[in-house]
């Protein structure tokens, strides 16, 4: 049962989300994952029919949508099976540290490209040698004659060659205590002194242009600060349960769209010269998956209203983080090992879903990380 108060708006969006996808989307996901990076273009595209940071006000080009236009995105864009268009990154956890943090000045300026497309964002916080203890990073920021003067690099970008503004992490290291240390800035991508590496080679998620940033004495101006200086930490620890609520539905969705490719192939697909369905074992196996994804989606759409309530969740969306996660990744391997040789061939498609859905237990926090988080808080 759905519990989301959907209304008829967000029905005609997703309908309209969903024929857009159809035709200017799924035709060539095979092309964007052979290519390794999706073409700008369809990033323009997405922002002139509105489907870009439905939430960002009408003040500053967006049409001020609640959280549910998010989840809609999230949903629709599982379907095309490919994570290289990555908007969720862009629309619900990047550009709202703008809308947060951002001065008026900063609003003005970056907001309405990000609602066009005409600005990709990212977000640069994980470093070669740390990723989720975010106060060992080693990259700095010093301020030098009204400038500041960046240094260091980051790996692991999302958006990494497209992106055209980047929401960095960086220290002051005259700041001894590393969680006072940090701010975060808004860098332009053709700032001298910011260079973008080499495509990533992954196991997944193909199709998303990851990437390493470099910054070797990258001069911006101090107006390019975002929020207050020293309260990069704090910045970023209020963002994340937004983020990681949509790492959650992002991996919940995938998980009902391998579920539901696999039960199709089952009832379709014989075996012995009766469908792989009526076996018994596969019935229940099937029972068990479903299963596991409703106790989810009752979870993770409560998660939703509270967050569109602006309740603090951070424990239950830790909890919903790490557990979504695995229970997705058990689908996956489950239903790949259901349907046989099939399974092995690049043309099955949850051999893709398979493969990008492994990174959801590593990125926006471990696993691991989600249970210490929970056991320090003693909820149990």
């Amino acid at each position: 049962m759905d519990i989301l108060p959907y209304s008829d708006n967000h029905h005609a969006f997703r309908m309209k989300l969903r024929e857009f996808l159809s035709s200017e989307v799924t035709p060539y996901v095979d092309q964007w994952e052979s290519d390794h990076i999706v073409p700008k273009s369809i990033w323009k595209k997405m922002g002139q029919e509105g489907f870009l940071c439905t939430a960002v006000s009408r003040e500053y080009g967006g049409f001020g949508g609640d959280f549910l236009y998010s989840v809609i995105v999230i949903e629709e864009m599982v379907k095309t099976n490919h994570t290289g268009l990555m908007v969720q990154l862009h629309s619900d956890i990047v550009v709202p540290y703008i809308e947060s943090f951002g001065t008026e000045i900063q609003k003005r300026r970056y907001l309405p490209g990000c609602v066009t497309g005409d600005i990709v964002m990212a977000v640069a916080m994980t470093e070669p040698n740390s990723g989720s203890d975010l106060a060992s990073m080693t990259s700095t920021a010093v301020e030098e004659e009204g400038q500041v003067v960046i240094n260091g690099a980051k790996t692991f970008i999302s958006n990494g060659i497209n992106c055209d503004l980047v929401v960095l992490a960086a220290k002051d290291p005259s700041v001894d205590d590393p969680h006072k240390a940090v701010s975060l800035y808004l860098i332009e991508a053709d700032t001298p002194g910011f260079k973008k590496g080499n495509r990533l080679e992954k196991l997944g998620m193909h199709s998303q242009d990851t990437a390493e940033l470099f910054f070797t004495n990258c001069r911006i101006p101090q107006a390019q600060l975002l929020g207050k200086k020293g309260h990069g930490f704090i910045q970023l620890m209020q963002k994340l349960q937004q983020e990681r609520l949509v790492c959650v539905i992002w991996a919940l969705a995938i998980a009902k769209n391998i579920l539901s490719w696999t039960e199709d192939y089952c009832r379709n697909n014989p075996k012995f010269g009766k469908p792989l369905a009526a076996s018994q074992s596969v019935q229940f196996s099937l029972v068990e998956m479903l299963t596991e994804i409703r106790i989810g989606t009752a979870f993770v759409h409560q998660l939703i209203i509270n967050h569109m309530q602006r309740k603090e969740r951070v424990i239950d969306t830790s909890m919903a983080k790490y557990w979504i996660s695995d229970m997705a990744n058990r689908v996956a391997n489950r239903c790949l090992s259901m349907v046989g040789n099939m399974g092995m061939r690049e043309t099955c498609p949850i051999v893709r879903m398979w493969r990008d859905i492994r990174v959801f237990s590593i990125f926006a926090g471990t696993s691991e990380i989600m249970k210490s988080i929970i056991a320090k808080s003693k909820a149990f």
